[in-house]
């Protein structure tokens, strides 16, 4: 479990204790209000716990399609494919879902790293190799920040 999770789940474990200590103190209406907003509260976490993963694939492929666009306005006659992160697997839990990995087929080498926030605001964040010594210099799809 990432300790995001845990995190998540510790406070959530923490609020429904207090709100159903304070239900057990009132008496009447107000204990069946309380009670009803835990449960309200509880259901509403296990929904957003189980739909969240869905959520994140839906925005991977809707930046992925932001990336695609930019990269065939930007490079018109390259090719390439995605590498985007494995996040419902182990060991991938400190990865961003988010930073999609882009490999040139003329640069088959090097792995570029893509963030788009929206469809006209698409970044390059760096770049990884497979080789030991790389230079900066020869990457063909290096992108300079413009202040």
């Amino acid at each position: 479990m990432h300790p995001v999770e845990l995190l998540e789940l510790v406070i959530v474990c923490g609020t429904l204790l207090v709100t159903l200590l304070i239900s057990f103190i009132l008496k009447g209406k107000w204990r069946k209000i309380i009670q009803g907003l835990a449960l309200l509260f509880l259901v509403s976490f296990v929904i957003f716990y189980f739909v969240r993963p869905y959520w994140i694939d839906m925005q991977i492929e809707k930046k992925v399609g932001y990336i695609q666009n930019y990269l065939e306005e930007r490079y018109p006659v390259e090719t390439w494919e995605y590498r985007t992160v494995p996040h419902r697997e182990d060991g991938y839990e400190s990865s961003n879902p988010y930073h999609i990995g882009v490999i040139f087929d003329t640069e088959p080498q090097v792995e570029y790293k893509y963030f788009a926030r929206n469809k006209g605001d698409v970044i390059q964040l760096g770049w990884s190799t497979s080789e030991l010594q790389s230079d900066s210099n020869n990457l063909m799809h290096l992108e300079v920040l413009e202040d």
